[in-house]
């Protein structure tokens, strides 16, 4: 494929226009790596080019660079340059460990190493497209991350450092290390201390360069607290508590008492001394048994299990909510329920 650009590149002339050291244009450069069809050097790629004097040469090289920065190319370990979009990338999730590196999960196939210096503009969580780098000096396959698809995190609780609002945040998951940048609200009502526990909302995200930022949107207190690990957790994974206007209407009707309709199609059983079978600290009371020797011998055993089915219709806003929660989560002395 070796060929004098100058004869080749359609834009030749703008180029020689606009240069004294002209170089090949950005449009034939990705003509000539789409024929090319793999990453290729800086060297080769002049040598095909028959780029010779050393201005030039150089020229050649910002000019790769300038495309990289642009997204256009794209550059590997061995600083080959290729098209963006013809690189082998991966979509993947990322998992941050706690020692500031992390891993780009992907949906098939085995994970990659992020550096701590690729974790600095994601946390753990993001979706992102990663570009495979061969493996670093440990032999890990290592991963860049080329684009954040989607940022995961919006709200983090952690321990505020820092005086009169201003400061950074250390976040109580684990997984992520970053720090964060905390900006004071002179407006706010909100009150927090040096070393006190804190919800923010990041109102911008980690970039390559830039630290995360946030703002204080809640104050839990001393991280000593009785009880602080338990909203530690609910603010770390997202755990609902607080039901939806829509569903405290939807059952502001419920009664006590079975309605007589409910009944029709089943067996009272309420005769039968039905013994719950949960411990006396459990946080509901939904199962029960009975058991009664048998004239022929045996025993006949009743299992009573609760229909919370007959409180939740099909597409109503407490079955969407239920959806949403999937399970109870269970506190050593507290409990977010599925159901109110």
């Amino acid at each position: 494929m070796s060929q004098e650009w100058t004869k080749q590149d359609p834009a030749a002339k703008r180029e020689s226009e606009k240069y004294d050291n002209p170089v090949p244009s950005r449009e034939y450069i990705l003509e000539f790596m789409a024929k090319w069809g793999a990453p290729i050097s800086h060297d080769e790629l002049c040598t095909n080019m028959q780029v010779t004097d050393e201005d030039s040469y150089n020229a050649v090289m910002y000019r790769l660079k300038a495309m990289c920065r642009d997204g256009q190319l794209m550059s590997n370990r061995k600083n080959e340059f290729g098209i963006l979009k013809q690189m082998d990338l991966v979509t993947c999730r990322v998992i941050g460990h706690r020692d500031g590196f992390g891993f780009a999960a992907p949906e098939k196939g085995s994970d990659l190493f992020l550096s701590a210096r690729q974790m600095r503009q994601v946390f753990d969580g993001d979706k992102v497209l990663v570009q495979p780098m061969g493996k670093d000096s440990r032999g890990r396959r290592e991963g860049k991350i080329v684009e954040v698809l989607e940022h995961k995190t919006t709200k983090l609780v952690g321990r505020f450092r820092g005086d009169k609002g201003f400061g950074h945040l250390r976040s109580e998951n684990q997984r992520i290390t970053q720090e964060i940048i905390v900006l004071g609200d002179p407006d706010s009502e909100l009150r927090y201390v040096n070393n006190q526990l804190v919800v923010v909302e990041i109102t911008q995200q980690p970039s390559k360069h830039n630290l995360a930022q946030a703002k204080v949107v809640e104050v839990l207190g001393d991280h000593m607290a009785p009880g602080m690990e338990i909203q530690v957790a609910i603010h770390n994974y997202d755990i609902p508590e607080i039901w939806p206007e829509s569903v405290l209407k939807q059952i502001a009707d419920l009664q006590p008492e079975v309605d007589k309709s409910a009944k029709a199609g089943r067996i009272d059983l309420r005769h039968l001394p039905l013994v719950t079978i949960d411990g006396e600290d459990a946080r509901d009371f939904d199962d029960a048994v009975y058991a009664e020797p048998k004239k022929s011998g045996g025993w006949r055993l009743w299992v009573a299990i609760a229909d919370v089915s007959h409180y939740v219709m099909p597409n109503t806003e407490l079955d969407i909510e239920a959806h949403k929660r999937g399970n109870s989560v269970y506190f050593p002395d507290f409990v977010v329920p599925m159901l109110p």
